[in-house]
């Protein structure tokens, strides 16, 4: 089935493949960077927590939840004025990244948030009780005992950033799911959407197993 690849196409497929990752990475990373302290605000202001601020904490979660809760495709045409601003374009790898972050934070601050529920509340008040500060009790005792939770966290999120990064194939974002559709679909090459599948799953399943190995490793720390 694969025989009718030419030179050129197999060449295509390897910058897409390569965008994927660029668009994956980046807004997973940049992501991250937004969503994990976004989280730890949500937990220190919640019911129970070191800077307990309900009316905040409410605020802050409805934003959240109204990005979470937003299609990814209508999320992706709703801020393409935000897009054309940051990037100067509304198509290609570096204007899908703004969509995927924007996507990404807000359900990376819920995984970190739920992760840091878990940690023992006697751990919290046992730090208070010994005169620790908000920022002592956030990086000694709250990230490092949630930490496996974190990036099991993250690794989801990655891994549901691959399928966004696809989607956005469909307004002209780049990667593979550009490939999928404007060969696999419109120029009826069944073979190159099966091989832009299987991709994407080796690629997931890459990540998921990377992610799930550090889990391991800093769970038997």
């Amino acid at each position: 089935m694969f025989d009718n690849f030419s030179q050129a196409l197999v060449e295509l497929f390897v910058s897409s493949f390569w965008e994927t990752i660029v668009m994956v990475g980046i807004s997973g990373v940049v992501g991250a960077l937004i969503g994990i302290p976004l989280g730890v605000f949500l937990r220190l202001t919640d019911a129970g927590g070191v800077l307990q601020n309900l009316t905040v904490n409410r605020v802050v979660g409805g934003i959240v939840n109204a990005v979470r809760s937003t299609p990814f495709i209508i999320l992706l045409v709703a801020i393409i004025p935000l897009t054309r601003l940051l990037t100067g374009s509304s198509i290609g790898t570096a204007a899908a990244v703004v969509p995927l972050t924007i996507a990404a934070a807000p359900f990376m601050a819920r995984l970190v948030e739920a992760s840091l529920r878990e940690v023992d509340h006697g751990l919290i008040d046992a730090a208070l009780a010994m005169g620790a500060t908000t920022r002592q009790i956030v990086l000694k005792v709250l990230l490092p005992e949630a930490l496996p939770g974190i990036v099991a966290g993250l690794t989801i999120s990655f891994v549901s950033l691959t399928g966004y990064s696809a989607m956005a194939g469909a307004i002209g974002g780049g990667g593979l799911g550009d490939l999928g559709i404007r060969y696999g679909y419109q120029r009826f090459l069944p073979e190159v959407m099966l091989a832009v599948v299987l991709v994407l799953i080796l690629f997931v399943q890459a990540v998921q197993s990377l992610g799930d190995w550090a889990v391991r490793r800093l769970s038997h720390k």
